[in-house]
């Protein structure tokens, strides 16, 4: 199942994706995409159920995040074989773990502002897991459990504020519209395997990114299952699981304002952002 959220900011409302790509309005059904609402059997729930006989939501509307009320969003560094060997890092032992502010969270399609004074914002089309039950020193075979399920984050990343100065990585990655999350927050039944799945990022038409999770050093499984040895994760949480190569640090080259940027993950959906 494909779930979403839609409206003007502040006032989206919960809905999935029917099978004719028709969004269907779940207003009568949830409150909105948050805290119980986002455990796996809610959520399994709807499947047993005529879709059919949801409200359908008729023309263009915006898509918001397709996750609210997340208190931890937590990003994985140098997560893929071949992004770290292009960086010159050697492959991490155990992840590398950071945090983005949740106030960074935006809609898929929404602008990515460049902040005053930022002049090397970068682009990371990742795979992101949605945290559907509290997971607290969960096993790793247990671990896939307790997602609500998958969609697309781009990790936007102003490097100065990043690795420059006391190189804080909290500062860089959190600056309003630094985290589009979605389109759909889809379900794990239609990613058997979240580890070949590829990843592609293009900025005004030219592909920067193509890769694969199948490069990744450190799996979702064991992701949810590491960090739940060191907090316990809620509803609603967001872990961004790291990007392939062609990041514009990499590149030489940062995102300004006039750029058009599209992520895409396959069974995913895919995002499209104006900077401005």
């Amino acid at each position: 199942m494909k779930y979403l959220r839609y409206g003007p900011p502040g006032e989206e409302r919960p809905g999935l994706l029917d099978g004719d790509g028709f969004i269907r309005d779940l207003g009568g059904v949830f409150a909105d995409l948050a805290g119980d609402c986002l455990d796996p059997s809610r959520l399994s729930d709807l499947t047993t159920g005529d879709i059919a006989l949801l409200p359908r939501v008729e023309g263009d509307v915006r898509l918001g995040s397709c996750v609210v009320g997340t208190r931890h969003f937590i990003g994985i560094g140098l997560n893929y074989a071949d992004h770290a060997a292009e960086t010159g890092m050697p492959i991490p032992s155990e992840p590398i773990v950071f945090n983005k502010a949740p106030s960074c969270i935006g809609g898929p399609n929404d602008p990515i502002p460049v902040p005053p004074g930022a002049f090397k914002v970068d682009w990371e089309v990742e795979l992101a897991l949605v945290i559907g039950r509290r997971a607290w020193q969960v096993s790793e075979a247990q671990a896939l459990d307790y997602l609500a399920g998958y969609c697309i984050c781009n990790d936007v990343s102003e490097r100065a504020w990043q690795l420059e100065g006391t190189g804080q990585w909290l500062k860089g990655k959190s600056a309003p519209g630094f985290g589009p999350l979605g389109p759909w927050l889809v379900t794990p039944d239609e990613i058997p395997d979240p580890l070949s799945l590829g990843l592609t990022l293009e900025v005004n038409g030219e592909t920067m990114q193509s890769g694969s999770t199948a490069t990744m050093i450190f799996g979702p499984a064991y992701l949810v299952s590491y960090l739940s040895r060191f907090m316990a994760l809620e509803p609603g949480d967001v872990i961004t699981t790291g990007t392939p190569p062609g990041v514009g640090m990499a590149r030489g080259r940062f995102l300004k304002p006039g750029d058009q940027v599209r992520a895409a993950v396959a069974g995913l959906g895919e995002q499209a952002n104006a900077v401005v």
